[in-house]
């Protein structure tokens, strides 16, 4: 099952294609993503308002993260007269599911893969590094 993504032919072949978040569509997944746990719109309201200088309204963010759930980016369960929300996709899905885009506009995946690799720093690439590693069965990346 997929969530948010839509089906489109790109460059002669089939291909993923997913709009990237709204600011604050972005701003809620990221509350929600690091809440790890249910939050209900006032919650996730509350973290957003904080340090604010112009607060959301709670109608605001309640109609965006309805909108999230109709997308299937946000579940929700009753909690109380209230609903509280969970993520569907981690942050990673979602950056995969970019990159699925860009695969899909026919671009030089090799190409595209090192100048990535270039701007990582030495960290990063040592973690990317050993993720490979252990993917392909402790044979070197």
């Amino acid at each position: 099952m997929t969530f948010g993504l839509s089906r489109t032919a790109a460059n002669g072949r089939e291909g993923v294609r997913v709009r990237s978040f709204g600011e604050l569509e972005q701003a809620i997944m990221d509350v929600v993503w690091a809440d790890h746990a249910p939050r209900t719109v006032r919650e996730v309201l509350e973290r957003l308002n904080d340090g604010r200088a112009q607060p959301l309204a709670y109608n605001t963010v309640q109609t965006v993260m309805e909108i999230l759930h109709r997308k299937e980016w946000l579940a929700r369960a009753k909690s109380g007269r209230a609903f509280s929300y969970r993520a569907t996709k981690s942050r990673e899905e979602y950056a995969a599911s970019l990159i699925d885009q860009v695969w899909a506009t026919g671009a030089d995946r090799t190409a595209t893969l090192v100048r990535l690799f270039d701007e990582l720093g030495p960290g990063e690439r040592a973690e990317l590094r050993a993720a490979l590693a252990e993917r392909a069965g402790g044979e070197r990346a």
